[in-house]
């Protein structure tokens, strides 16, 4: 086992859902205008932990394929789903070596920076599909421990998604919030 899924199955470890069962307010604000967007319902979670967002994503009719690390949060995300019924499959995976076999007309990333990850983010998506980002900001507020290459700087997002064929559709920095973030939406064409 490598140190990063022993670190996150550490995290992981307790009763409770470490982020809690609520999904990210951004994709929950924006969930509407999302499922307008896409050409589909396939859905893939980019280190999902526990599944809350993959979770909320099934609830609104994606089926979901959800990567993570961590044995301990990919089991805890599996016993939800089945809990519920949901379209979720989730796979342990160690990102950094991953490589796409599937197209996807949604991929969420959410509090996971992956550089070199991106292009092939984008490579799996089907014509029409949407990736939306949201990641920790360099800042001042930025919660500790965090290694800096895992924060994004002022105005790289947009930089990262810039080269690629489609339109940026949003793009937000809020470097004061309690968890500074960028946010963004990008469709393919």
């Amino acid at each position: 086992m490598s140190d990063d899924s022993a670190r996150w199955d550490e995290r992981y470890r307790g009763e409770e859902l470490l982020l809690g069962e609520t999904p990210s307010r951004f994709l929950a604000e924006r969930i509407e205008e999302v499922k307008c967007l896409c050409p589909g319902r396939k859905a893939l979670d980019i280190a999902c932990g526990e599944g809350r967002n993959s979770i909320f994503l099934a609830r609104q009719g994606f089926s979901v394929t959800g990567l993570d690390i961590s044995p301990v949060a990919v089991e805890k995300a599996r016993h939800w789903a089945g809990r519920e019924g949901l379209d979720c499959e989730f796979r342990l995976a160690d990102l950094e070596k991953f490589r796409f076999t599937e197209t996807y007309d949604l991929i969420i990333n959410f509090n996971f920076l992956l550089r070199e990850l991106i292009p092939r983010e984008v490579a799996a998506l089907t014509p029409g599909g949407v990736i939306i980002f949201d990641t920790i900001l360099e800042s001042p507020t930025a919660p500790v421990p965090h290694r800096k290459e895992f924060l994004l700087q002022p105005g790289e997002l947009a930089r990262l998604f810039a080269p690629f064929p489609g339109a940026i559709l949003f793009c937000g920095e809020y470097p004061d919030s309690a968890t500074p973030t960028a946010k963004l939406i990008y469709r393919h064409s």
